[in-house]
């Protein structure tokens, strides 16, 4: 599992013209699920690990403005957008392969079993994008601040 994680001044995802989810200060997180991943993801360690880097990185700003505050501390909001693209193999020709990213069906069971753990953990400020839809998304990079979590990197 890879999380894109950008801090947000906004962040709104449409499709077909008609915004779907939107937030303001907080993450958008760009979430990728790659061909090892299996449906035991969720129970495991890293999973938990994962979600919580997300929400306990202190990467907002404090009284002082130093980054001292978590999502959860700063009181942020979270937009999740399934992006199978971070898995793209780009070594070899100018098309980059897909082969590492999880098949579509396996994905998107994943993805919302994602968005229902933050949202569980994050009550009322979880908005999301619509899996394996054409989407625009728009933000405004604050800071700008923009991290990669990868499970492989965690344990």
């Amino acid at each position: 599992m890879r999380l894109h994680l950008q801090r947000v001044s906004r962040a709104q995802v449409d499709v077909d013209g008609t915004c779907i989810g939107k937030i303001q200060q907080g993450l958008l997180v760009l979430a990728g699920f790659g061909a090892e991943d299996s449906q035991d993801l969720p129970k495991s360690k890293v999973w938990a690990s994962m979600l919580n880097k997300v929400l306990d990185l202190r990467i907002f700003p404090d009284e002082n403005d130093k980054m001292n505050l978590s999502l959860r501390d700063f009181g942020g909001e979270l937009l999740v957008v399934s992006q199978f693209t971070l898995y793209a193999d780009c070594r070899k020709g100018r098309r980059p392969s897909f082969n590492k990213s999880a098949p579509g069906a396996e994905a998107k069971v994943l993805y919302e079993q994602l968005l229902q753990d933050f949202e569980q953990r994050l009550p009322g400020q979880v908005q999301h994008g619509e899996f394996g839809a054409m989407m625009d998304v728009s933000l405004c990079n604050w800071g700008p601040v923009t991290l990669l979590l990868d499970s492989a990197d965690l344990f």
